[in-house]
């Protein structure tokens, strides 16, 4: 049985692993390689800082051409030309429409006119064009334009090296495997390569900083179950419950059919290994970090109906169900409803405050958060409406209960999703598409304004596509991205305190793009 490593050793051996890996270099340069590994994990234990970076994953592939829409008359024109076709239209109205209470629930007519957008455009890359939001997404417009913490990264997707339309139709340019599959993109965005990858970009950001963390099991955290960005290769994703940790055997008060004594003999025989085969030591290890992981957070995080967090109730247990903090505004039903994707945040939050407090030993930290529901193949209008207010309410809890723990400036969360979705319509929704938009939520972001060049828009041809008119859009309507996760990646990265030389051993393709265009400027 391999012994179980205590959580206060945990960065010697990362430490260690990464002076192994270089004590495999030869020649005069390994010494000095581990003399700058040495004095980089000195800095990290004697840094003060705290910082956390957030991944929230739209599962299914966004429709982004009804996220963020470019408003200007040739652009309004080729959108709402293209979308606006039997039997259902699925074009938004343009600013300052009316909404009508008479309309059927989700559809354009009741939700009213896309939200005009104030975009700074420092960089003059969106000259003469005009910028709207969805109409339900009230809190992040309020984000971008007042708070100035929110920014728009516009056609983004994998790729490998830079793509035009003439490049992506020749067998010989290299581009993503699998594209326009669910699981695929979902593997690609997340660890960039297809289903089969087992480490991704954010679980690779974590060893490279693990050395910052005394406790290097909370350095990849997900609040919504297994998530490939979060595995490194000696750094292992930890996963809580929106309630906080996930236990084994006993309860809160640590007991199990009411008795301490059960529940710590169930813990003794769960994670100690009574023999020498392999599969059973690693499973008795990952029991053993299970439990040693649940009793700290059980004791380091505060409770969820505690004033950053939550709403504490006027009598009986706390239901986050029932917490007005958790719940937006259903435009289906004219109802509050719950936000399931707000409550992974909640825990998130309290994750954070812990690692500011010193709670947990952490300075680095990385978590995932999801939101489902994209795949808007029919039924586009209502769907996609719902998954907007929640989108939009989510990011706004979660923005306010940072700034409760004046953590705004320690915290970037970022959005992503399969992919974007096609410009026309299948009826009453769209299909696979590739590059879409995103944004970027956080203190130190540069708020306000558009971080590259937004796509321009074609008009249909004979073929009712937009392939021909358009240089950024292929069959459909489907963009070609023009930034890639790369780049947005070694943006976060550099930001998470990642080194230059990390960030291109993470992001190997980043070498393929511009220079000036490996860092997007998002943050301050």
């Amino acid at each position: 049985m391999s012994p179980q490593i205590p959580p206060s050793r945990a960065s010697r051996r990362v430490f260690l692993q990464h002076a192994g890996a270089l004590g495999l270099l030869a020649g005069a340069g390994a010494p000095m390689a581990l003399n700058l590994l040495a004095a980089g994990s000195a800095a990290a234990q004697t840094a003060g800082d705290y910082k956390a970076l957030v991944c929230l994953f739209l599962f299914g592939g966004n429709d982004a051409f009804n996220m963020v829409l470019p408003t200007d008359a040739d652009s309004w024109q080729a959108y709402a030309g293209t979308r606006d076709q039997a039997p259902d239209s699925i074009a938004l109205l343009a600013p300052g429409a009316a909404a009508s209470a008479a309309a059927a629930v989700g559809t354009p007519a009741r939700l009213g006119g896309v939200l005009p957008l104030a975009v700074a455009d420092a960089r003059g890359l969106n000259a003469g064009r005009s910028f709207a939001l969805h109409p339900l997404l009230g809190g992040m417009r309020t984000l971008f334009e007042t708070e100035r913490r929110l920014a728009i990264v516009p056609n983004i997707g994998p790729l490998i090296r830079p793509t035009t339309k003439t490049q992506y139709r020749l067998a010989s340019h290299p581009k993503p495997a699998s594209l326009y599959s669910h699981n695929d993109q979902q593997n690609t965005w997340q660890a960039l390569a297809a289903e089969g990858a087992t480490r991704g970009w954010g679980g690779r950001m974590g060893d490279a900083l693990a050395a910052m963390n005394t406790r290097t099991v909370f350095t990849s955290v997900s609040a919504a179950g297994n998530a490939v960005w979060l595995s490194g290769q000696n750094v292992q994703q930890y996963q809580v419950s929106t309630g906080g940790a996930l236990r084994l055997g006993a309860d809160g008060n640590g007991r199990l059919y009411g008795s301490t004594a059960v529940a710590d003999a169930l813990q003794r025989i769960a994670s100690r290994s009574r023999g020498n085969h392999v599969f059973e030591a690693d499973l008795a290890a990952v029991a053993a970090r299970a439990i040693d992981a649940e009793s700290t957070l059980r004791n380091a995080l505060r409770l969820p109906e505690d004033a950053p967090f939550g709403t504490a109730p006027a009598s009986g247990g706390y239901n986050g169900n029932n917490d007005p903090k958790l719940q937006y505004d259903n435009p289906l039903t004219g109802t509050k409803a719950f936000n399931q994707t707000a409550q992974q945040f909640q825990i998130v939050a309290r994750m954070i405050d812990a690692g500011l407090s010193g709670a947990t030993g952490v300075r680095r930290q990385l978590f995932f958060v999801n939101l489902g529901g994209f795949d808007t193949h029919d039924q586009q209008n209502r769907n996609h409406a719902g998954l907007m207010a929640r989108l939009s309410h989510a990011l706004a809890y979660f923005d306010t209960a940072l700034g409760a723990l004046n953590a705004r400036d320690k915290v970037t969360t970022f959005t992503a999703s399969d992919f974007g979705r096609t410009l026309t319509s299948n009826g009453d929704g769209t299909d696979h598409g590739w590059g879409g938009h995103h944004v970027v939520m956080g203190g130190a972001v540069k708020g306000g304004d558009i971080y590259g060049r937004f796509p321009t828009l074609g008009v249909k041809n004979a073929n009712n596509n937009n392939f021909d008119s358009s240089p950024d859009q292929l069959g459909n309507g489907a963009l070609l991205p023009e930034i890639s996760v790369d780049q947005l990646g070694a943006t976060l990265g550099r930001w998470f305190g990642v080194s230059d030389s990390g960030l291109a051993d993470i992001f190997p393709n980043l070498a393929n793009f511009d220079a000036t265009r490996r860092d997007l400027g998002l943050f301050v």
